[in-house]
C-alpha cells in the first residue's frame, strides 16, 4: 500500500541541483526519524504539540488519517499524470521518507512507468535505508540525498548510512549529497560532513541553510554560503521556502 500525504504541481523545485526546474512532486507519508533537533513546533490532530522538520504533516503517522492511499501503481499514476501539463516536467518522490516504500512492487512499478516514459524522477531521501539497485532503468533515478547531521537530534547510527550512500554514489553518478546547516553550526558542521565524505566515493556536496521561513533563510544564507565557499562545496538555497514560506501543495 503506497500512502501518499500530497501529490502537487507543476511547480518548481526548490532546492538542491534541479533548483527552478518545472516539477511535479509526490510526497510520501512515513519516515524513520523525527529529526526534533529542527525545531519546527506544530500540534498533531490529537493536540498533541511536537517538533520536527518542515515536512511534519508526511513524517509524522499522526497525520496518516489525512493521508491517501493506493493499492495499485496505475491509481497512483493516473492522480499524477492529472498534474502533468503538455511538457515534460520532473517527477520528484519525497516525503517523509520515499524509500520506505522501496520494495514495495507498486512503487518500483510508479518509478519504472515514468523512467520509460522519458521523465526524470528524483527520490529526495535522507540515505540512511538499505536498499538494492539491481535493474538497469534504476540507474536513471537521480537521488538527492539530505544526509541528517547531529543538529537533527538524530543518533549517528540511525542517520549516516555508508552503505547506502556508497551503493547510490557508485550506481547513479549523477546523485549527491545535501546537509542543512545554520550560522550557529558551522563549526561542528565541517567535522561531520568531512567525516561523511572519507568514508563514501566523491560526489557533488551541496549545503542548504536551516529554516521553515524567508525570514529564517534570509538569517542563515550568508553564512552558509560562505562556508561553502571556504569548503568547496555548492550552495543551494531554499527556493520554495522564500516564496512560499512552508505552505503546502506549492
Amino acid at each position: 500500500m503506497l500512502e501518499v500525504n500530497e501529490i502537487f504541481g507543476p511547480t518548481i523545485q526548490g532546492e538542491g541541483k534541479k533548483v527552478g526546474t518545472p516539477s511535479v512532486f509526490v510526497r510520501f507519508g512515513k519516515c524513520n526519524m523525527t529529526c526534533a533537533g529542527f525545531e519546527v513546533e506544530y500540534e498533531t490532530p490529537s493536540g498533541i504539540k511536537k517538533c520536527s522538520c518542515d515536512s511534519f504533516h508526511a513524517s509524522d503517522i499522526a497525520f496518516r488519517d489525512e493521508w491517501q492511499k493506493y493499492d495499485t501503481a496505475e491509481k497512483l499514476i493516473d492522480e499524477v499524470n492529472k498534474l502533468i501539463p503538455n511538457y515534460k516536467v520532473d517527477i520528484v518522490l519525497t516525503g517523509g521518507e520515499p524509500l520506505l516504500y522501496w520494495k514495495d512492487s507498486e512503487f518500483q512499478k510508479f518509478m519504472k512507468h515514468y523512467i520509460d516514459a522519458g521523465y526524470q524522477l528524483t527520490i529526495e531521501t535522507n540515505g540512511s535505508i538499505n536498499i538494492d539497485l539491481d535493474e538497469e532503468w534504476q540507474k536513471k533515478i537521480l537521488f538527492s540525498m539530505s544526509v541528517k547531521l547531529s543538529n537533527s537530534g538524530e543518533s549517528l547510527e540511525k542517520r549516516v548510512n555508508v552503505r547506502t550512500l556508497t551503493n547510490i554514489i557508485n550506481f547513479v553518478k549523477e546523485s549527491y549529497l545535501k546537509f542543512v546547516v545554520s550560522s550557529d553550526f558551522l563549526s561542528q558542521a565541517s567535522l561531520e560532513i568531512e567525516k561523511i565524505l572519507t568514508q563514501i566515493p566523491p560526489c557533488e556536496v551541496y549545503l542548504m541553510p536551516l529554516g521553515d521561513t524567508a525570514e529564517m533563510i534570509d538569517k542563515n544564507s550568508l553564512s552558509v554560503i560562505e562556508f561553502a565557499i571556504k569548503k568547496g562545496f555548492k550552495y543551494s538555497d531554499r527556493l520554495h521556502i522564500r516564496v512560499w514560506n512552508n505552505k503546502r501543495g506549492v
